[in-house]
């Protein structure tokens, strides 16, 4: 069950990375970075982000330092919804249930680490 827990949330990062953020895909992920950070750097730090999820989930895979890679997954996670929550709700998928939904994801990742 640990092996098929990680990798779901390896996609999660892969399919993030990839293809709404690199591909853009889904333009709300660009437009979300742009309403935060300024236009003229959306689609540079986007691509940055993706590329970011796309080690992330690698390292997800990897099982290296397991421990370490699941609670900057739990701040990353937490720190991005919050600031997105506040700037850019509007553009969100799910609204305010975003966090909802980041808060269930990030109960998985540290489950799935720590309580087996």
């Amino acid at each position: 069950m640990h092996l098929i827990v990680n990798i779901f949330i390896a996609l999660v990062w892969l399919v993030n990375g990839l293809l709404c953020k690199l591909f853009n895909l889904v333009p709300r992920h660009q437009m979300i970075v742009q309403k935060i950070l300024g236009y003229q750097y959306g689609v540079f730090i986007t691509k940055i982000i993706g590329i970011s999820e796309i080690l992330m989930s690698v390292w997800v895979i990897s099982n290296i330092e397991s421990h370490i890679c699941s609670i900057i997954q739990i701040v990353i996670i937490m720190i991005m919804n919050i600031i997105e929550f506040f700037y850019a709700r509007r553009l969100l998928l799910f609204g305010r249930m975003n966090i909802v939904i980041a808060i269930l994801l990030c109960c998985i990742i540290y489950l799935n680490t720590f309580a087996v």
